[in-house]
C-alpha cells in the first residue's frame, strides 16, 4: 500500500508545528507536507508527487485565503476529486455553509487541546472519501 499523504496549509507557524505533532503522534504511516499558503499548496497540488489523499486547509490566510484555494480546486477538472477539509478557528454558520457550498468535503473547527486535534485528524483521515457525502448534518466534525 502507498504511503497515506496529507498536504496542510496554514499561515500560522505554530498551527503548522502543532498539525505536525499530532500528525506524528498517530498510529497511521502519514507523510505531510505542510505549506504557509495558498498559492504553495496550489503549485504543489498541480505539480505532484506527491499527489495528496487529503488536504487540510485553513481558510484565513494572506494572499490566495482556503476560499480561493477550495474555489480553485473544485473547479478543476483534473483535482477536483481530492478530498479538502477545512481546518478553521472559525464556527460560524455562515462560514462553514459557504465553505459546504463552494465543494469542501468536511469541515473542522480547529481544537485546543492537542488530544483533540490527534483524535480530529485521525477522525477525517479514516473517512472513506469515496463513500462520503457530506449532508447537513455531518459534514462538520463533532468531538
Amino acid at each position: 500500500m502507498t504511503e497515506f499523504t496529507i498536504f496542510y496549509t496554514d499561515d500560522d507557524e505554530d498551527d503548522l508545528s502543532i498539525f505536525s505533532d499530532a500528525v506524528e503522534s498517530l498510529p497511521k504511516k502519514i507523510k505531510l507536507q505542510t505549506y504557509t499558503g495558498g498559492e504553495k499548496l496550489l503549485n504543489a497540488i498541480y505539480n505532484p508527487p506527491p499527489t495528496p489523499h487529503v488536504v487540510f486547509l485553513d481558510l484565513n490566510m494572506p494572499g490566495k485565503n482556503g476560499f480561493d484555494v477550495l474555489t480553485e480546486l473544485k473547479n478543476s477538472e483534473e483535482k477536483n476529486d481530492i478530498p479538502v477539509i477545512i481546518f478553521s478557528t472559525s464556527n460560524e454558520p455562515s462560514i462553514i455553509e459557504k465553505c459546504r457550498n463552494l465543494g469542501a468535503s468536511y469541515f473542522i473547527t480547529k481544537p485546543i487541546l492537542m488530544k483533540d486535534i490527534v483524535k480530529s485528524i485521525e477522525h477525517a483521515i479514516e473517512i472513506d472519501w469515496d463513500k462520503f457525502d457530506p449532508g447537513e448534518k455531518d459534514f462538520v466534525y463533532k468531538s
